[in-house]
C-alpha cells in the first residue's frame, strides 16, 4: 500500500473526516465544503492538501474552481488492512 502513516495521520483529524464522509454524496468544490465549517478557508485548504497527499481525495481544476472526490481506491486498501489486521474470525465473541 502507499504511505499508510500519511493516510492514518490524515485520518485522525475530525475535520478532515467530515469532509471525507461529505465527499460520499460525489465531488464537491473547495468553496462547497468550506462554507461548512466554522474555520478559516485556509485552514480547510490545509486539511484538503493532507486529504490529498495522503491519496484520500483527488481534485480537478475546472476554470477557477477546484472539485474534490473520494479516491476509493485508497479507502478500499485501508479498509482491506483493518480487515486482514482483524483477523479471519469475526465470530470471537463468546456468548456468556
Amino acid at each position: 500500500m502507499g504511505n499508510m502513516q500519511a493516510t492514518l495521520r490524515a485520518l485522525t483529524d475530525p475535520i478532515r473526516r467530515e469532509i471525507l464522509t461529505m465527499l460520499k454524496g460525489g465531488r464537491l468544490s473547495a468553496g462547497e465544503i468550506s462554507e461548512r465549517f466554522p474555520v478559516s478557508g485556509a485552514a480547510v485548504s490545509r486539511h484538503l492538501s493532507v486529504l490529498k497527499e495522503a491519496g484520500l481525495v483527488r481534485d480537478q481544476r475546472e476554470g477557477k474552481y477546484i472539485y474534490y472526490e473520494l479516491n476509493t481506491s485508497v479507502l478500499e486498501e485501508v479498509m482491506l488492512w483493518l480487515v486482514e489486521l482483524r483477523g479471519e474470525d469475526t465470530e470471537y465473541v463468546e456468548a456468556k
